[in-house]
């Protein structure tokens, strides 16, 4: 654990010190220089540390202490039942494992029940957008930021993306889930679990010589600005698609789904000081840490490819050049055009004027006659994709790996 830690710490200092800041914004890391203000977040002060020299030190240490001492299968097996809120950790776990999870399982002082339950309200009337969005449009999205689609595919998960989306999905199902922070939820138990499967990853892809030679000089993964990139490609990207199609809202829903999301990035391991307050916040840092990294990698695209033949697969009747303009409306063409998508010039404004009347009738706001067939299509194809991944009780299961992806 000491080794660790204290490698950590002269990568971090050794970075920020003999390289200088100036380091940090070359293009060579293709990330911008960190100057959000902690007062935009949850906490309101901070460090104002670059969280790209931050991770989850204490359980990053303890997980690669379980894996030198081949303890993996044991404590997933003894976690896989481990789903609900209110249960008791399983007995058997290794002792500082145990400890660990007893601390992270804790909800911040900060969350606000109301909220929480505002948001349950907003999942229940908006599930199909946001259903679709978390698994479709984010898990796209994902294939477009470089340092996460090389974890997923250099990473033992992204040899079954079938998997891999399933487990993206869960998480979105939990967040948005009636009972999510509720004893009788989930959510915890998926957070706790989630970090977990983090720290192993931080332990192993350094070890994946695909990964080493693709990453870009960083020399741990998933540090917490690659966190906050995803949150970004998740509540960030949510909403900001909601409001392109003119779902309506009321600011309770607004706020809750954004409380939800915030609590749920603590329980992720996200420090409170890189957590925004508010909308305007989340937008502001989404711009500086997500906009500007958005790019094309082979595995970005080996990745799409799989995430579209999954869509396939859940509805035979979508063709591809369907499901190519449909992603191109929600992605758009910038991140359409790097993650390899077919510019489908035909059907991308048919789906463009199509869908926004799906939304409208869908709310109330329009009489069904005149909506194109190829609208419900759309729509019966969201449907069954969300039923897919997102039903309630589907068994998923999050585990630790201890290997990489096999060759």
């Amino acid at each position: 654990m000491a080794d660790i830690n204290r490698r950590r710490l002269l990568l971090a200092g050794g970075s920020l010190g003999a390289f200088g800041a100036l380091s940090l914004a070359s293009p060579a890391r293709a990330r911008s220089l960190w100057t959000w203000s902690p007062t935009g977040s949850v906490a309101g002060s901070g460090a104002g540390v670059d969280p790209e020299w931050v991770w989850d030190e204490e359980v990053d240490a303890i997980v690669a202490d379980v894996i030198r001492r081949g303890q993996v299968p044991m404590v997933n097996d003894l976690l896989r039942d481990w789903v609900r809120n209110d249960q008791p950790l399983p007995s058997g776990l290794p002792t500082d494992l145990g400890v660990w999870m007893e601390e992270a399982r804790k909800m911040p002082a900060w969350a606000n029940p109301a909220k929480l339950q505002a948001a349950v309200e907003f999942t229940r009337r908006k599930g199909l957008y946001t259903g679709a969005l978390y698994g479709l449009g984010s898990g796209l999205l994902s294939t477009a930021i470089p340092r996460e689609a090389r974890a997923v595919y250099y990473s033992k998960g992204g040899a079954d993306m079938k998997d891999r989306v399933a487990k993206t999905a869960q998480l979105g199902y939990d967040v948005g889930d009636r009972y999510a922070y509720q004893p009788q939820g989930g959510m915890i138990a998926t957070s706790v679990r989630t970090r977990l499967v983090h720290a192993a990853v931080r332990h192993l892809l350094p070890q994946s010589p695909g990964w080493s030679q693709t990453s870009g000089g960083q020399t741990i993964p998933i540090s917490q600005a690659d966190m906050m990139v995803t949150w970004h490609s998740l509540p960030t990207y949510v909403m900001k698609t909601l409001l392109k199609w003119k779902v309506p809202m009321t600011t309770a829903e607004s706020e809750g789904f954004l409380h939800v999301w915030q609590v749920s990035a603590h329980m992720l391991g996200i420090k409170d000081e890189y957590i925004p307050a508010t909308w305007a916040d989340a937008n502001a840092q989404s711009r500086q840490v997500l906009d500007p990294i958005i790019a094309r990698t082979p595995e970005g695209v080996a990745l799409t490819d799989a995430l579209l033949g999954i869509i396939a697969e859940v509805d035979a009747g979508l063709t591809e050049p369907l499901i190519n303009a449909y992603s191109r409306y929600i992605v758009g063409d910038d991140v359409g055009d790097k993650i390899g998508l077919d510019r489908e010039p035909i059907l991308k404004p048919i789906v463009a004027a199509a869908w926004p009347l799906v939304v409208a009738f869908r709310e109330g706001l329009i009489p069904l006659p005149g909506i194109p067939s190829i609208a419900w299509v759309l729509e019966e194809a969201l449907r069954k994709f969300v039923l897919l991944f997102m039903a309630e009780g589907r068994p998923i299961h999050l585990e630790i790996p201890d290997a990489n992806r096999p060759s």
